[in-house]
This record gives structure tokens, C-alpha cells and sequence, in this order.
């Protein structure tokens, strides 16, 4: 699942890693526990499916804010080198004057 994820936010992987290696192990969590729920009989197999759609739907969820956060983080590099160019421009401008 992890690589996945990592394809998903390509060049930004080094710094949204932790937090999806996180969401991915809260999620294996959940995961084995429901696993163990239905092998155990606690939960019929309506209920299990329900559960894993939920758990689907946070999957989604999670993966949705690290793409966010590697656009924000994209987003974040490109302004900061757009801010560059203009002070340079600027700088430019002042020293020709």
C-alpha cells in the first residue's frame, strides 16, 4: 500500500513518509482487528463488509490529504521561487536605476 501512496505523491514521498507509513499502520490495525471479528464469529459477514467499505472510505480520505499535502508542499516550493525571482527583478531594477 505504501507504494502506491508513494507513486502517488511522487517528489514529495521524503516528506509526507512518516505520515503515510502512519495511516497505513493505524489502518493494518483496523483491519486485523476486523479480520479477527469475523473469524471469531463476533460479526456476520453484512456487518464486515460494512466495515471494511468504512475503512475503505477512511483509506480514501487519508490518501486524499497527502496528495493535498504534497501539492501544498509543491504549491510552497514554487512561491518560494517565484519570491526569489521577484526580489532578484527588483534588485535588478534598483541597481540599473
Amino acid at each position: 500500500m505504501l507504494s502506491a501512496i508513494k507513486g502517488t505523491v511522487e517528489g514529495n514521498w521524503k516528506k509526507v513518509e512518516s505520515t503515510a507509513k502512519q495511516f497505513m499502520q493505524n489502518r493494518k490495525e483496523s483491519l486485523e482487528l476486523l479480520i479477527q471479528l469475523r473469524l471469531d464469529g463476533d460479526i456476520d459477514q453484512d456487518e464486515f463488509d460494512s466495515r471494511i467499505e468504512d475503512e475503505k472510505l477512511v483509506i480514501e480520505a487519508e490518501l486524499n490529504a497527502l496528495e493535498v499535502l504534497s501539492k501544498a508542499i509543491a504549491q510552497n516550493a514554487a512561491n518560494a521561487a517565484i519570491d526569489i525571482l521577484g526580489k532578484a527583478v527588483k534588485a535588478a531594477i534598483s541597481a540599473a536605476i
